[in-house]
């Protein structure tokens, strides 16, 4: 098998390294595949693409779009899509749009709790500022010596019931999946063990998901314990979906997991790239070579 990494972001989004840096690691940690997945954004894409033919691996466009469903916020990646097509252009540059505002408002409640200018300072971590997020917010936070760590930020701000959280409406379900299948892709339902959904609501998104085109479902990723691995191989089988790959790679160091790293899918599982067609040199030489355990 090979080392397929099907998520991770680059400074065009809340990643820290320049798209073209992000391709060299993923080829220094041994990914074969990589799609790289910025939030909202493909404005990234072509330098990764010529990054990656220059290293030999193989790449595939990908974006992962933010989405609201009965009241949580769920992110989608698009995998094999045409940046340039048109529905999918407009449907990001309309989600574009309300992210500044969103990030206001997150710097004015973070100001009514006593810290002050964290709109200014989240936006000096933001490379792209059209695409300022929670993370740049972290940075921020983390700069100042009011967290020690990506962890401790997200368990004290920025999520509900704490300081910095503004409810926002992305775009739907049913629109980001019409998106991506204009866009020639395959939509991978993203990290579903981070969500909080109680009782059936996880498998009534998977049926939702699937009844609207979704062909795929992250079951190994950076957040997922090894028991969210055997759950999401279960239930990506009971729904007919094919299973994903991805370390959800934002900086060294930071949460999610290196390039690259964790297990290979379930054996039961079918891999969202069985009927892929990717050719590289790297692919070539590494025929025999395992996915890391």
């Amino acid at each position: 098998m090979l080392n397929y990494d099907l998520h991770c972001h680059s400074s065009v989004s809340d990643g820290v390294l320049t798209p073209s840096r992000l391709v060299q690691r993923a080829a220094e940690k041994g990914v074969d595949v990589l799609a790289l997945t910025d939030h909202d954004d493909t404005g990234g894409l072509d330098e990764a693409a010529r990054e990656a033919q220059a290293a030999g691996i193989g790449f595939v466009n990908g974006v992962e779009i933010s989405v609201s469903w009965s009241g949580v916020t769920l992110h989608v990646l698009g995998l094999n899509i045409d940046p340039d097509n048109p529905q999918l252009r407009a449907g990001l540059a309309g989600i574009q749009e309300g992210r500044r505002e969103r990030a206001e408002r997150i710097g004015s409640d973070l100001g009514r709790h006593g810290i002050p200018d964290a709109f200014q300072g989240a936006l000096r971590h933001a490379a792209n500022p059209r695409m300022i997020g929670r993370t740049h917010f972290a940075r921020f936070l983390i700069e100042q010596g009011i967290c020690k760590d990506a962890r401790s930020v997200f368990k004290k701000f920025l999520v509900r019931g704490r300081p910095g959280y503004v409810t926002h409406e992305w775009a739907t379900l049913e629109d980001t999946l019409s998106w991506i299948r204009a866009a020639g892709g395959q939509a991978v339902l993203a990290h579903p063990g981070r969500y909080d959904l109680k009782g059936k609501a996880t498998r009534r998104l998977l049926g939702a998901f699937k009844e609207l085109g979704g062909e795929g479902v992250e079951v190994v990723t950076g957040s997922h314990t090894p028991d969210q691995h055997a759950l999401f191989a279960e239930l990506a089988g009971l729904y007919g979906l094919s299973a994903s790959r991805g370390s959800d790679f934002h900086a060294p160091g930071e949460y999610g997991r290196e390039l690259g790293g964790g297990p290979g899918l379930p054996q039961k599982c079918t891999p969202i790239w069985h009927n892929w067609n990717l050719t590289s040199a790297r692919q070539t030489r590494a025929a025999s070579k395992t996915v890391p355990t």
